[in-house]
């Protein structure tokens, strides 16, 4: 039968939700405009056939049994007790979960699941209702469904909605119903044998430690933002493999590290809603606001509010969003909160010192490919970061081509303790071996060679590789390596100052979207510090007398670790040049004095304190 000809009581909706968002009058994200191509795709797919008798079982199970338990409607009237009406979204959802199936079979086409949407878009409720739903279409097969999170408390939310829905309908055994209810501090379970099957549905926390032996062929598995390791959820995946039709979702907004289990998760869906991967067994429904061409989020516009939100103007109240999202403008941590929760917009730590968007966005305006850059008239400089026995080891290639900051990175860890590293920094060493990006060593160990190999190919491949830098510390096999190459290696030490400046640079390219005009061959070195200038900028005629005055006071300490960071700069500034050596040690008592001469012309700069 051709999908233009399926029929379905809510099959009508599902299709008009669909076409309002292909023709553009839904606003929708762009990975909600991908999902629903994907969708019409495998309208198109021969190897699949829709089925709508299981999505229309659930729905209606769903519309015709449940009720809300809590919360209003826009106009304020309580929702309690009323029907539990699903969203075209919703169904949208079910349709694609259990409406595709292989051809010729009964064995449903999606194994696995991410529902991406933001806070108070009737997610929870729809998890523990959907959990229900399945439950009973699998009851011939013994369905057991385990709804789980990080903390047992959130599984408990689900929970609760099913208990007072059952007790509601007087299923429950102790009112001559058939389903059996054990909610106690061990457990919170609900169990039931029909006349054509069973079904046992129990929540938990996501613990792997005491959880090996779980058995179940539905999980759901709610704010997963909020799991540690990636085995919290890989358990339940691997407690599905007795079962053909079997269905993992994950459930969750957004959260404030773009390296846990849903930040990469959240890159590997992208990759298959935009084809770069290939994966017909995982569906993928997110909803997010879009940054625009300059990369920036236009956060208090209602249309990136609806562009977001799913449910915006049934569940998310426009005016309340709005009032939020102006909140967010004035205060730094509202923002960070807002852009998550409201707008499943990833935040991390790691944007208190840059935007990894602007640096993707800079890198999205070239495609070079590798070849390509290394038959372009560029002078390429090295360098590497060497680790000692776990750790990341990386090594780059730095560019300019008109104006044009390029960067080539690779890394290297060693294969045997890379499950480990991966599982304990929820770091995806493995996809970025797939994507290319990183090397696994097959040693105990980072071996240093495989990092001189990889210039090595880099010179064979055609990159003019003028000179590399290193930091001598665990270098001694990569430095040796290295000569015997024929590479011009020399010292880089990793002062904190190098490193900033250095980073500086590169970051504002990033911003720019392009190099930063600068005179070539030219080191900006921060102006040095010295204990006057700290006292004048402090308002302190002089320093030597406000420290007498707080000698043996409380301050004493703060007075001691200023005068060790001033000195730390002034001397590893002429270890390497760039400050006065003899200066230096004069100033700070120092017997000896080594000139150094450096190669390349130094340049101070302010670091802004001198500004009103």
């Amino acid at each position: 039968m051709r999908w233009q000809d399926l029929t379905g009581k809510n099959w009508p909706d599902v299709l008009a939700y669909t076409e309002s968002i292909r023709s553009g009058k839904k606003i929708a994200c762009k990975e909600l405009k991908q999902a629903v191509d994907r969708f019409y795709k495998d309208l198109e797919n021969p190897d699949y056939w829709v089925d709508t008798k299981a999505p229309e079982f659930c729905i209606q199970i769903i519309e015709r049994t449940l009720c809300h338990q809590q919360g209003e409607r826009l106009d304020g009237t309580p929702l309690r007790g009323t029907p539990f009406l699903l969203m075209p979204f919703h169904k949208f959802i079910i349709y694609n979960l259990v409406g595709f199936k292989l051809k010729g079979t009964d064995i449903v086409r999606f194994h696995e699941a991410l529902i991406f949407i933001p806070r108070k878009n009737v997610k929870t409720s729809f998890a523990a209702a959907l959990a229900y739903a399945l439950s009973l279409l699998y009851r011939r097969s013994g369905a057991k469904t385990y709804i789980t999170a990080a903390a047992l408390m959130q599984s408990l939310e689900s929970f609760n909605f099913l208990d007072y829905n059952i007790r509601r309908m007087g299923e429950d055994s102790n009112h001559g119903g058939a389903i059996r209810i054990i909610d106690n501090n061990n457990e919170h379970s609900m169990e039931a044998a029909l006349p054509d099957g069973s079904f046992f549905i129990r929540a938990l926390a996501a613990n792997p430690d005491a959880q090996d032996s779980l058995n179940c062929n539905i999980a759901i598995v709610d704010e997963i933002h909020a799991l540690k390791k990636p085995k919290q959820y890989n358990l339940f995946k691997e407690a599905m493999k007795a079962y053909t039709n079997k269905l993992i979702i994950g459930i969750s907004t957004a959260g404030d590290n773009e390296n846990s289990f849903l930040g990469n998760r959240l890159k590997y869906c992208r990759k298959v809603l935009d084809g770069t991967v290939t994966d017909e067994q995982y569906f993928v429904f997110m909803c997010c606001a879009n940054p625009d061409e300059s990369g920036e989020i236009d956060y208090t516009n209602p249309v990136v509010h609806e562009m977001a939100n799913p449910a915006y103007g049934v569940s998310i109240r426009p005016a309340e969003i709005l009032n939020d999202s102006l909140q967010a403008q004035n205060d730094p941590q509202q923002r960070k909160d807002f852009f998550a929760k409201s707008l499943n917009v990833y935040t991390s730590a790691l944007r208190a010192y840059f935007n990894i968007e602007e640096f993707r966005r800079s890198d999205g305006e070239y495609n070079w490919t590798l070849d390509e850059l290394a038959h372009l008239p560029i002078d390429w400089y090295g360098g590497a970061d060497l680790s000692k026995l776990h750790d990341l080891t990386a090594a780059a290639l730095y560019g300019k081509y008109k104006g044009v900051d390029i960067i080539i990175t690779h890394a290297f860890f060693p294969v045997v303790a890379a499950h480990i590293k991966a599982d304990e920094d929820n770091i995806p060493l493995f996809g970025w071996q797939d994507d290319g990006w990183l090397t696994m060593c097959n040693t105990p160990t980072v071996n240093h060679a495989d990092v001189v190999n990889w210039f090595v190919s880099m010179r064979k491949r055609g990159f003019k590789i003028r000179q590399v830098g290193h930091d001598r510390k665990f270098c001694r096999e990569y430095f040796l390596g290295m000569k015997a190459a024929g590479f011009k290696v020399f010292d880089q030490p990793q002062y904190y100052y190098k490193k900033s400046e250095g980073f500086r640079y590169i970051e504002q390219s990033a911003k720019n979207g392009s190099g930063v005009k600068s005179d070539e061959g030219t080191m900006y070195i921060r102006r040095p510090y010295t204990l006057d200038g700290l006292g004048l900028w402090c308002g302190i005629s002089s320093w030597k007398e406000y420290r007498s005055y707080h000698a043996d006071d409380e301050f004493s300490a703060v007075i001691r670790a200023l005068e060790a960071r001033v000195r730390d700069q002034q001397v590893s500034g002429a270890m390497v040049g760039a400050y006065n050596s003899n200066l230096v040690a004069r100033i700070n008592g120092i017997s000896e004095s080594v000139q150094v001469e450096g190669t390349i012309p130094v340049q101070l700069i302010d670091d802004g304190m001198n500004d009103d």
